[in-house]
């Protein structure tokens, strides 16, 4: 009796053809994972995207507390600005 014919020989290859196909395929992933984790090590602690995230709600948040100080300032230099007017007038009054 031959193998050839016999359904079960027949799903076998097949499994044995699919199970060849997938380890290719792990192998493949695995290669990927092992080079990706390579590059990362290379770029340290600074490519880290905890670390890089945090660090952007930090210059966020930093951001925010220079535009607010920076308004505060051009307030005050608009009111001195008003304030050195006045005074030109003023001394301009005096001279006529």
């Amino acid at each position: 009796m031959s193998n050839e014919g016999r359904p079960e020989f027949e799903a076998l290859e097949v499994l044995e053809e699919v199970l060849t196909h997938l380890t290719e395929e792990l192998g493949a992933w695995r290669r990927r994972a092992l080079r990706a984790e390579s590059v990362r090590s290379e770029f340290g602690a600074e490519h880290d995207v905890v670390a890089v995230r945090e660090r952007i709600l930090e210059l966020e948040a930093e951001n925010t507390e220079l535009s607010g100080r920076l308004e505060a300032t051009r307030a005050r230099v608009s009111d001195l600005l008003g304030r050195l007017r006045f005074l030109e007038e003023q001394v301009t009054m005096e001279e006529q």
